[in-house]
C-alpha cells in the first residue's frame, strides 16, 4: 500500500463505531482481504471525508477492489486537499473514454500533463482528436523530447492509421519486420480484424503462442476512445509488470478495464499485480472475469497458476494446471506447465508423461530445451537409461548451450560415465558461460572425481565464493579440502552446507562433519 508522509492523523471520532470502520479496514488490508477492506475505508471516509489520510487509502483500495464509486469520491477528497496522486486523473478519463466523452478525456489528460504520466498526454490526445473525427498527427507529433513519450506517440499514431483506413501504413508504421511489444501486435490486429482486413490481422499474430493462435480466429474491436485508451493503459503497464507491483500498475489496469471492460489483457495484468501484492483472493475473482471462450483464457489458466504458487498454495496450483492439461483441447503450453509444477513439487515421474507429449506435438518441443527438461524428469524418476538418451539429444539439438552441456555432462559424472568425456562437455560449458556457478562447480567436481582435486579445488572454492548457501557446491568443497587433507576446512565447508540442506543432505553432512570421508571415497 502506498504510504505518504503527509497523512493526517486519524481523526477523533465521536461514533466508536466509525474508528471501529477504520481499525477493521486497515487490519483487512494487511490480510489482503480487498473487498472487506473497500467497504470499511468507504464508510470511514463517510465519517471523515476531508481527512487525506483516509482517502488515499480509500482510493488505493478501491482501485483493488475495483470500486470506481468510492475510488472517485476519494479522489475527489484528495483533490480537495491538494494532495492527489499523480495517477488520480487516470479513473476520470477511463470513465469519460468508456463514455465516448472526448471533452471530458481532455480534462482528465490536461491533469496529467503536469505529472511524471505526462508522457502519455501526445498518444491520448490523439485518440481524443480522431474520435472527434480530426486528424490526429499534430497531436501526436507534439511529443515532447522524450524517448518514452516519442515512443508510444509513434506506437498510438500506427494504430490510428489502421484506424482510419490506411492499412499498410499502419502495419508499416509498427514495424517494418513486425518485431514490436504483443500488446500492440494485438491491438492493430483487433483493429484490423474490426474493419474486416483478416488476412492482414493473421500476419500479425504469427507464432505458436495459445493467445495468437485463439486471437487468428478473429476478434474484431472497433477504434472507439475507450479502445485507445485501454490498450494504451494496458502497454504501459505490460512494461511495469516484470518488476515490483506498485500502486501505479493498480491504476492502470484498473482504468483500462474501466475505460473497455471487455479488455481480459488488462484483467491479467491487474490480477498478476494484485497477486504479488498478496491480494490473493481478489486476484482470482478478477480472473475469473476472463471467459472460458475468450482468447486470453488460456493466459488468465497460467496467471492463476502463478498467483497460487505465489502465495504458497501449491496444491491448489497443481490441481489447476492438472484440469487444463488433461483437457481434451489442451496444448503443449497446458502440458509444459503442469510438468514444470510437477518437478517443482518432487513428483519427476509423474511429468515425464506430459513432457513427452510436449516433445511429441512439435510445437515446443523439437528443441534442445524441451529434450533437456524431459531428460531431466527421466533422470530424477530414476530412469537414467532414458533419460542419457534424452539428454544427448538436447545437448546434440544445443551443441553450444551451457545448461544442456552441464546437464549431460554432470549427470553421467554422477552416474559413473566416461568421466574424461563429459569432462570435456563440462569444460566447454564453462567456456561458453565463465561465471555460472552451477557449471564452475560441475567442472570442479568432474575433475575432482577424475583424480584431480589440485585442479578442482580452485574452480569448487570460486563456486562457492559466487553461490555460498548453495548446498550441493558447498558440500563438493568439503569433500575436494578432505580429499587434500584439509580437514579442518572439510569440515567448515559441511557446516555451512548443512544450513541450507533439507532432506537426506542433513544426515549426510552430519555424517561427513563427524566421521570425514572413508579412506579413498571422493564422495
Amino acid at each position: 500500500m502506498l504510504t505518504l508522509a503527509l497523512l493526517a492523523p486519524t481523526p477523533a471520532w465521536a461514533d466508536p463505531g466509525d474508528l471501529s470502520a477504520y481499525v477493521k479496514a486497515r487490519a483487512a488490508d494487511a490480510d489482503g482481504a480487498v473487498d472487506l477492506a473497500a467497504a470499511n475505508y468507504a464508510r470511514a471516509l463517510a465519517a471523515a471525508p476531508s481527512n487525506p489520510g483516509i482517502a488515499i487509502r480509500a482510493y488505493r483500495e478501491a482501485l483493488e477492489a475495483g470500486d470506481v464509486a468510492l475510488a472517485t469520491r476519494a479522489a475527489t477528497a484528495l483533490d480537495t486537499a491538494g494532495v492527489a496522486p499523480s495517477d488520480a486523473a487516470l479513473l476520470p478519463l477511463a470513465v469519460a473514454a468508456r463514455r465516448g466523452d472526448a471533452k471530458a478525456a481532455d480534462a482528465a489528460i490536461a491533469r496529467l500533463a503536469t505529472g511524471p504520466l505526462a508522457v502519455l498526454v501526445p498518444a491520448l490526445t490523439g485518440w481524443t482528436v480522431f474520435v472527434r473525427g480530426g486528424d490526429p498527427a499534430a497531436a501526436l507529433g507534439a511529443a515532447p523530447k522524450d524517448l518514452v513519450a516519442t515512443r508510444f506517440a509513434t506506437e498510438t499514431r500506427a494504430l490510428l492509421l489502421i484506424a482510419r483506413g490506411r492499412y499498410d501504413a499502419g502495419i508499416a508504421a509498427l514495424s517494418p519486420d513486425l518485431r514490436m511489444p504483443n500488446d500492440l501486435r494485438v491491438a492493430a490486429a483487433q483493429l484490423l480484424f474490426g474493419q474486416r482486413q483478416d488476412a492482414a490481422a493473421r500476419t500479425l499474430l504469427d507464432g505458436r503462442d495459445p493467445t495468437f493462435v485463439a486471437l487468428r480466429e478473429g476478434a474484431p474491436a472497433k477504434p472507439t476512445l475507450g479502445f485507445g485508451v485501454s490498450r494504451l493503459l494496458v502497454r504501459v503497464a505490460s512494461d511495469l509488470a516484470g518488476g515490483t507491483p506498485t500502486p501505479l500498475s493498480i491504476a492502470l489496469t484498473q482504468a483500462a478495464l474501466t475505460a473497455d471492460p471487455s479488455c481480459d489483457r488488462a484483467r491479467i495484468l491487474l490480477a498478476d499485480a494484485l497477486g504479488k501484492g498478496g491480494a490473493v483472493a481478489r486476484a482470482l475473482a478478477v480472473l475469473d472475469g476472463v471467459d472460458p471462450d475468450s482468447p486470453f483464457a488460456g493466459a488468465a489458466a497460467a496467471e492463476r497458476v502463478v498467483v497460487l504458487t505465489t502465495a504458497g498454495r501449491d496444491a491448489d496450483a497443481l490441481a489447476v494446471a492438472a484440469a487444463r492439461a488433461d483437457r481434451a483441447e489442451a496444448d503443449a503450453y497446458d502440458w509444459q506447465r503442469y510438468a514444470d509444477l510437477l518437478v517443482n513439487s518432487d513428483r519427476a515421474a509423474d511429468a515425464v508423461p506430459y513432457y513427452r507429449r510436449v516433445i511429441d506435438t512439435g510445437e515446443q518441443g523439437d528443441g534442445w530445451a524441451a529434450w533437456l527438461q524431459y531428460g531431466g524428469a527421466l533422470d530424477q524418476a530414476g530412469r537414467w537409461p532414458e533419460a542419457r538418451e534424452a539428454l544427448a539429444k538436447a545437448v546434440a539439438r544445443g551443441p553450444n548451450e551451457p545448461i544442456a552441456l552441464n546437464y549431460l555432462g554432470f549427470a553421467r559424472v554422477e552416474h559413473g560415465e566416461d568421466v574424461a568425456g563429459s569432462t570435456r562437455l563440462l569444460a566447454h560449458a564453462a567456456t561458453l558461460d565463465p561465471d555460472n556457478a552451477s557449471i564452475t562447480d560441475s567442472l570442479g567436481w568432474a575433475y575432482h572425481l577424475g583424480g584431480n582435486t589440485v585442479r578442482a579445488l580452485p574452480l569448487l572454492e570460486r563456486a562457492a565464493i559466487a553461490e555460498p548457501t548453495n548446498t550441493e557446491i558447498g558440500e563438493h568443497l568439503g569433500d575436494a579440502y578432505w580429499t587434500l587433507g584439509r580437514r579442518y576446512e572439510a569440515r567448515y565447508a559441511w557446516r555451512a552446507a548443512q544450513v541450507t540442506a533439507t532432506g537426506d543432505g542433513v544426515t549426510r553432512l552430519a555424517t561427513k562433519i563427524a566421521d570425514g570421508l572413508p579412506t579413498g571415497v571422493r564422495r
